[in-house]
Parts: C-alpha cells; sequence; structure tokens
C-alpha cells in the first residue's frame, strides 16, 4: 500500500514538473512564431503547416509500428483531436496575432481553463469542486494583472479577438477529446495521430494560400540558418516534446488541473521579457504572480464539493 502511494505522489509531482516545463516552452515560442511570421515572410497557415509536418515526420521515425487506432471510432475522435489542437487552434491564434494586439490574445486565449472546467460539467455531468473554480478564477485574474501591468490596455478588435476565443474553445474541446483516448493509446500515439490530422486538414488551407498568388516561403529555411533556427525550436520542443508531455500531465492531473496551468504562459513570458530584454515588472505583475501560482495551489489542493 505505502509503495503504490508513493509511486502515485511520485507520479504527480513528475506531472506538476511536465506541466511547468511544457507552459514555458509554449510560453517563449511565440518569440520563433513572430520572428517567422514578422521578420520573414511566412503566412500563419505555412508557419502551422510547416511546424507540425516535420513534427510528425519526427515523431514517426519512432513510433512507425501502430499507425492506425484500434477502430474507426477512435480515429474519427482523433481527427476531431488533430482539428482542434492542430490547425483550427494555431492557425486561429495565429490570424488573431496579426489582428489584435498580443495582449488581447494572451487574455482571451488564456480563457481556455475556464471552457474546459464549463464543458467537463455538461458533458460528463462531473460536479466542478469549488476549489477549482475558485482557482480558476484567481489565475484568470493573476493574468488580467499581468496583461495590463505592460500599461497596453484592452483594446477592441472584434475580428481578432473572436479568432482568439475560438482558438481558446478550440482547445478546451480539444482536451475534452482526448480524455476518452488517454487510457487506451501511449502519449507517443496519441501526439503523432494528432499531428497527422492537422497537417492533413491544414492543407487545403495553404493550397488556397498558393492558387491565390501568395506564394510558399518553404526554400527560404534551407538557405537561411537565422528561420530554420527558430522553426526547429517550434519542431522540436514546443511540439514533439511539449505535446508528448503535456498529454501525459493531463493523464494524471487531470484535464481541469492541467490545463490551469496554462494561465502561467504569461507570467512565464514576463520573466523571460525582463531577463532577455530587461523589461520592467510593476507591481501589478507581482500581483498577477501571486493570483496564479495561489490559483493554481487551490485548484490542485481543494478539491471541495467535488463528487
Amino acid at each position: 500500500m505505502t509503495t503504490n502511494t508513493n509511486i502515485s505522489k511520485y507520479a504527480k509531482l513528475l506531472a506538476h514538473i511536465g506541466a511547468v516545463l511544457t507552459v514555458s516552452v509554449w510560453a517563449t515560442s511565440f518569440v520563433c512564431t513572430k520572428v517567422l511570421m514578422e521578420d520573414g515572410p511566412f503566412t500563419p497557415v505555412e508557419v502551422y503547416t510547416y511546424r507540425f509536418t516535420l513534427a510528425y515526420i519526427l515523431l514517426l521515425s519512432f513510433t512507425f509500428r501502430k499507425i492506425l487506432a484500434d477502430n474507426w471510432k477512435d480515429e474519427l475522435q482523433f481527427v476531431l483531436c488533430g482539428i482542434c489542437a492542430g490547425s483550427l487552434y494555431f492557425i486561429t491564434e495565429n490570424y488573431a496575432l496579426k489582428a489584435t494586439t498580443t495582449g488581447n490574445v494572451s487574455l482571451l486565449a488564456s480563457i481556455s481553463p475556464l471552457f474546459t472546467t464549463i464543458l467537463m460539467a455538461i458533458i460528463f455531468r462531473t460536479r466542478i469542486g469549488w476549489g477549482e473554480i475558485i482557482g480558476s478564477v484567481f489565475a484568470f485574474l493573476g493574468v488580467g494583472c499581468i496583461i495590463f501591468s505592460g500599461g497596453q490596455g484592452l483594446e477592441i478588435h472584434p475580428e481578432g479577438d473572436l479568432l482568439a476565443l475560438a482558438a481558446a474553445l478550440s482547445w478546451a474541446v480539444y482536451t475534452i477529446a482526448v480524455k476518452r483516448l488517454m487510457p487506451l493509446y501511449s502519449g507517443f500515439f496519441i501526439t503523432r495521430k494528432l499531428f497527422f490530422y492537422g497537417v492533413l486538414t491544414s492543407l487545403p488551407l495553404l493550397y488556397m494560400q498558393y492558387a491565390s498568388g501568395v506564394g510558399m516561403h518553404i526554400s527560404l529555411l534551407f538557405t537561411n540558418w537565422h528561420y530554420l533556427s527558430n522553426l526547429l525550436f517550434l519542431v522540436v520542443l514546443c511540439s514533439c516534446f511539449a505535446y508528448v508531455v503535456w498529454n501525459e500531465t493531463m493523464r494524471v492531473l487531470g484535464p481541469v488541473t492541467s490545463n490551469n496551468y496554462l494561465y502561467g504562459q504569461p507570467l512565464v513570458t514576463m520573466i523571460v521579457a525582463y531577463f532577455v530584454f530587461g523589461e520592467q515588472i510593476y507591481l501589478l505583475g507581482y500581483i498577477g504572480c501571486a493570483l496564479i501560482i495561489g490559483g493554481l495551489v487551490i485548484s490542485d489542493k481543494l478539491k471541495i464539493g467535488k463528487s
């Protein structure tokens, strides 16, 4: 009995560490995406398609023994996962970054854990603990403090803001859809299937872009190390490593607790900006850090009223 408990606590500790590492990597991925889309000529669809195509090939190279799911029901569910956590999520988010402010996208995309909590309660008819609800609210308020601490404020850009909300909802749907698959398949298999269908559903958009005369810039990746290095960071760390670890984290901690870590992305971005770019952290930023960390602790520890 003691051994099993220790293993359970150890697995939970590793899951929390994995969540922190994943969110930290994802929080820094915007810099690489920005380099490719703003410093370089790549479009949002191109960045997504190239990134996840390479990530899929990398995972396939050592997980090729099993290609299809056990049945067509699971296969169709993988299609949904690929769309929601792949093409739909990233393409809408990338276009949102072009249509509204970074602060708006960061704030609105972080609503995903709230969407997840609501969908869990509706679809699975589960009673969400008060600790998780309170923790989610605290963390979300912390995100708002961090976003506004830079003095940017919240500007209304309907098109971009709606796209950011669509991305947040898309990720929440993925979290619900993958929940049933986690006990049945390994994290590597789930991630690889997600990448495959994500890329497959982005190809029509890439073709429409090419047909409209925008063109593709894949050749630049082989002649410009600056672009290639940024793309490889997105492929190896932000895609292959982060997605596999994240799926295992959700397996151990559950969808609600895991997704609450997404509130930490603006926090990590703020800290990285302080050390790398020398951007100041103001009082509101410190308050935001405290609220996010406090919200994560409350969500994980106080499972009040959960059945």
